[in-house]
């Protein structure tokens, strides 16, 4: 429904095609240009900017409404007459602005930074966030893969055309940039955890202004925690202080609101644990717990509406096979490597190269099948196994002397078992640091 809308967006507005992660910038100089009375290259005159919106309806699949509505366009030519303003009212005058935004809600995301350059109207409508709330709101959904091989720097991955993307570098201190990291994704942002000397740091990236900023703090900060987001909310649950202690304590973050709000807490302390929504819960599985810092098996289910936790035996999916080594310490190992597509939970056991679906009812891992054979990894790091829409997403690839490639495999597992299709592939040296996948 998304696929190749950008494309045919930038042949309509060619004078203004620029790199996505330009747009921002662009906006600001086209809207300075129209504040001194400046009309960027190529908008002529009135009949040239409406023949631009009437090709921007057909490119939207909104051409049919324009005949239908042609009585809201001579209603927004009375109200000129009268002296009401309705450049910011009607988006596209041709349609009015209902369906302007009907459309606009179905293009894909990437061609937003194109639409944002057109007028104050489109680039308020971007980015404010409005857009993305009612796409949220309209279930339209578009999936794009964040990841990072090196320290400081991360790109994004839209599936659906295939394409890469730089995000802009952050700008930390050395500390932050060797500490341990997480990541997450939730609504327009990606979050960042680390540590900066003795204290813990978040830096948050905004698809909105496409740039970082730091100094949002958790009610407890905490690293080596179980997270997941479902639209505008995530948790995170468990992980460890600044003094190491391990914490059995939760918090909720809403991104359009950007406060935490502290849960109630697990039953059992545990970090370095992995957590999903699943049937609109928020499941936190495995992880290390105890004084003994042993690897815990069980899982905990959080109920959002009645705000408790229950807990349920054997839910992580443990490992078998050569690399389960009985001298190898348990922070050795990464985390539970699980994702949930259409409600249903998955796991990568990256020792036997399998792909293994939790039975809910029989609360038992059941292997489907087998990951990608180039999907390598040092005992689970390196290797992303994340959801991605109805897709699940595979992110690794072989390395040796310092040079390698990452590949980007996916599986649709409504369509039977695992037949990996490899959607991407470039050189890299490095593992897969960190990784999360934003739908929005």
């Amino acid at each position: 429904m998304l696929e190749g809308r950008s494309c045919l967006l930038s042949r309509v507005f060619s004078s203004s095609c620029q790199p996505e992660s330009k747009w921002p910038y662009m906006s600001y100089r086209r809207l300075e240009d129209f504040a001194n009375g400046k009309r960027p290259l190529g908008f002529d005159g009135e009949d040239d900017q409406e023949r631009r919106e009437r090709k921007l309806c057909k490119l939207l699949n909104c051409c049919e409404m324009v005949e239908t509505t042609q009585s809201s366009s001579e209603q927004s030519e009375d109200q000129q007459q009268a002296g009401v303003p309705s450049d910011s009212d009607s988006l596209i005058h041709r349609i009015g602005r209902d369906n302007s935004i009907s459309c606009l809600i179905r293009c894909s995301r990437s061609a937003y930074g194109l639409i944002a350059c057109l007028n104050k109207s489109f680039r308020s409508l971007v980015r404010t966030g409005e857009l993305y709330k009612l796409r949220r709101q309209n279930d339209v959904i578009e999936h794009w893969i964040y990841f990072s091989c090196h320290l400081l720097e991360w790109e994004a991955f839209d599936p659906n055309q295939r394409r890469w993307m730089h995000l802009p570098r952050m700008t930390s201190n050395e500390c932050f940039m060797c500490s341990d990291k997480e990541s997450l994704a939730v609504g327009t942002e990606l979050l960042v955890f680390g540590k900066e000397v003795t204290s813990h740091v978040i830096f948050r990236y905004s698809v909105l202004t496409n740039s970082w900023s730091s100094g949002m703090r958790m009610n407890a900060p905490r690293c080596l925690f179980g997270s997941a987001s479902l639209k505008e909310i995530a948790i995170l649950a468990g992980g460890c202080d600044s003094l190491g202690s391990i914490l059995s304590s939760a918090e909720l973050y809403n991104s359009e609101t950007q406060t935490w709000e502290t849960l109630p807490s697990m039953n059992k302390p545990r970090k370095m644990c992995s957590g999903v929504f699943m049937d609109e819960k928020f499941y936190v599985i495995g992880g290390i717990g105890g004084s003994d810092s042993k690897v815990l098996t069980c899982g905990e289910e959080y109920d959002l509406k009645a705000r408790t936790w229950t807990e349920i035996p054997n839910m992580s999916p443990g490992r078998t096979g050569a690399a389960g080594e009985p001298d190898m310490p348990a922070t050795g190992e990464a985390p539970p490597l699980v994702a949930v597509v259409n409600n249903e939970l998955y796991a990568a056991d990256y020792a036997d190269m399998e792909v293994r679906k939790y039975d809910k009812e029989r609360r038992l891992w059941l292997t489907v099948g087998r990951l990608p054979e180039r999907a390598v990894s040092m005992n689970g790091w390196g290797l992303a196994f994340r959801a991605c829409g109805d897709r699940l997403i595979v992110i690794g690839g072989p390395r040796a002397l310092g040079e390698g490639f990452i590949e980007i495999n996916a599986w649709v597992p409504s369509e039977g078992p695992p037949q990996w299709n490899l959607l991407a592939r470039k050189q890299s040296g490095n593992f897969v640091y960190n990784c999360a996948v934003m739908g929005c």
